[in-house]
């Protein structure tokens, strides 16, 4: 593997993978593996892993003014990463949107995403969860789409995504909690993630409780239930059928990093390297896969046939230097894996696979909903992954053709994305946090600020968001970037069953606050902090973006309807995949991080067939 792309030109690959994210290297360590030679064309510039740089990455994070999920890594004019510091909100309680996305909905797409070698794998959470069989036919219920597969034919892929991500979690809690109908006999390759105390203090308070939801008009039981991370834990003895698990890293193996320590920096990074990153799927490449960074992938080639031929791309240097001249490579089969929104506008530059017109429509995410307030006593926040633990009862049932069904995440990192980090409270205190109005200062403000900030708590309720053909990419040729590339503009949107859901979840957040005897604090006022704002039935909601874009490119049965098959391969061009989270007909309410693995791993198996059947082709001479 090389990250200089020496020795690329007049080579004709197997295989060239745009995207070196989450989707892009599993697809490549597979094909890699199974003997096939892979280009990978990366967008951004290279990541600080294991060897380059990765202390270097958590100091620039340490050291920056504003701590946002992109702020480690390195950005270019070239190829700018979509950032949340792009929105602000209004005054009058709208937005305005800079950056490289153009924005012209009625409501924010509030997520970025990276353009580096490991893409928005290296910013994640962690948190790596099945999605329910229920998730897979949405459309059932009335609101989105089915998919062409049900949960029964990711399985088998569910594992191994968790073998290859090293996912610590208790299946047992899984099976029973949530419902999943995992496999008798399985365990996950690492014990959970322990609990935080605020997890327990809220597993004290809410455990068997039952509150209600008005929209729905049914009571939910509540229960903690611990969440299942890509990151390193205690190693399973019970994995594989008693042969134990050995995390990548282990020795002779590649790099893992250490055993989580709960620095409560996993969003963007992970100073002992413990989460799972892109980065190390990329360290067991095999030699036959080939990077190259700063790379921007321009158009995708086809012949006359519809067949897919290769892509033109250009490269780039260090911002002022202008960039290098087009560039063409030639494969037997093009995979694109550069983001759902990123796929979608590729897609469209090259006047591709838009027979069914759905491609760039049914842009989603999970929208949050976020409340917030104080525990009567100390519950330890800011320590540890970002959420251990969460209340699964609104997930899944009858209630989703009322509403948007939605996760509770348990948060453990205080006020940090609702409100801002604890500096803005000590800026509040110095203001006037005294019981005559004026500011604290000294002891009297340490213990104030001690008192304060150890009681902040937050919920963080993710909704579903379906499918909605008016949520779209689409590009406008007057809006290029530095390339010459158009840019993508986005037409974003909630719909009234996301903002139900969230109606129900303002419900039951004041109920499980109640229960708890906490201060609620939650504001939604219009101003800079809240983009995402709006009004439902008198009402005042703000949301935030997760980071999970889906969509733009949705597998189903039918050309007519979808634009992949359920293997993720384009319907007009059977050697052009299009992998990811754009895929993906319904979201369900788990991150979606480890079903976008499992379907690059099925997409792989099928591509390696693809590959090899070219080469058993017959030669025909005239």
């Amino acid at each position: 593997m090389t990250a200089t792309g020496r020795g690329t030109a007049g080579r004709r690959w197997d295989a060239i993978v745009v995207g070196a994210g989450f989707a892009g290297s599993l697809v490549a360590a597979r094909l890699g593996q199974l003997g096939h030679r892979v280009l990978v064309l990366e967008a951004g510039t290279q990541a600080p892993g294991a060897d380059l740089g990765h202390a270097d990455a958590v100091r620039a994070y340490r050291s920056a003014v504003v701590k946002v999920p992109n702020s480690p890594y390195p950005t270019t004019a070239a190829a700018p990463s979509p950032d949340v510091t792009d929105l602000v909100g209004t005054a009058d309680g709208g937005y305005r949107a800079d950056g490289h996305l153009v924005q012209r909905g009625p409501l924010p797409y509030g997520s970025g995403y990276l353009r580096a070698n490991g893409g928005t794998g290296l910013a994640w959470t962690g948190l790596a969860l099945r999605m329910h069989p229920e998730d897979f036919r949405a459309g059932d219920f009335g609101h989105g789409r089915n998919w062409p597969i049900g949960y029964a034919e990711l399985e088998p892929y569910y594992r191994r995504a968790e073998r290859e991500l090293g996912v610590a979690g208790d299946a047992g809690e899984q099976r029973t909690e949530v419902g999943l109908p995992l496999p008798d006999g399985y365990v996950f390759p690492m014990h959970a993630i322990p609990r935080t105390h605020l997890d327990q203090v809220l597993a004290d308070s809410l455990d068997a409780k039952r509150v209600h939801d008005p929209v729905a008009g049914t009571d939910v039981r509540l229960k903690v239930v611990t969440t299942p991370h890509a990151r390193n834990g205690i190693p399973n003895p019970a994995y594989d059928d008693g042969a134990g698990y050995r995390p990548v890293g282990a020795p002779g193996a590649p790099k893992a990093g250490l055993r989580c320590l709960g620095h409560a920096a996993c969003v963007p990074i992970c100073p002992s390297q413990a989460k799972y990153t892109p980065l190390k799927s990329q360290a067991a490449w095999s030699t036959s896969v080939e990077l190259v960074t700063r790379a921007v992938a321009g158009r995708v080639l086809v012949d006359g046939t519809g067949r897919a031929t290769g892509v033109e791309y250009r490269t780039y240097g260090d911002d002022g230097a202008p960039p290098g001249p087009a560039r063409t490579v030639e494969a037997d089969l093009v995979v694109l894996a550069a983001h759902a929104i990123e796929n979608a506008r590729l897609l469209l530059a090259s006047g591709l696979a838009g027979g069914s017109g759905q491609l760039g429509r049914n842009l989603m995410d999970h929208p949050v909903l976020l409340t917030w307030g104080l525990m009567p006593r100390q519950v330890g926040p800011y320590r540890g992954p970002g959420s251990t633990a969460g209340l699964e009862g609104f997930r899944f049932g009858a209630a989703r053709a009322r509403r948007a069904p939605f996760r509770i995440e348990i948060g453990n990192w205080g006020w940090t994305w609702a409100a801002g980090p604890p500096a803005g409270r000590v800026a509040e205190l110095l203001r006037g946090g005294g019981p005559d109005g004026r500011g604290l200062f000294g002891p009297a403000l340490r213990q104030a600020l001690g008192d304060r900030v150890g009681r902040e708590f937050a919920l963080q309720f993710e909704m579903e968001q379906e499918a909605d053909p008016a949520n779209r990419v689409t590009i406008d040729h007057r809006h290029l970037d530095r390339l010459g590339n158009p840019r993508p503009v986005l037409h974003y949107d909630l719909s009234d069953q996301v903002k139900r859901g969230m109606a129900a979840a303002r419900a039951v957040s004041d109920q499980i606050f109640a229960l708890l005897g906490a201060e609620d604090r939650t504001r939604y006022g219009p101003g800079p902090g809240w983009p995402g704002r709006f009004e439902h039935q008198g009402r005042s909601y703000g949301f935030r973006g997760a980071g999970h874009g889906a969509g733009t490119h949705l597998m189903g049965d039918s050309p007519a309807t979808s634009v992949v098959d359920q293997w993720q391969r384009c319907w007009e061009h059977p050697n052009l995949y299009a992998v990811g989270c754009g895929s993906m007909p319904s979201l369900g309410t788990s991150n979606p991080s480890l079903t976008m693995a499992a379907l690059a791993l099925r997409s792989a198996d099928r591509i390696h067939r693809d590959l090899s059947a070219l080469r058993r082709a017959p030669v025909t001479t005239p």
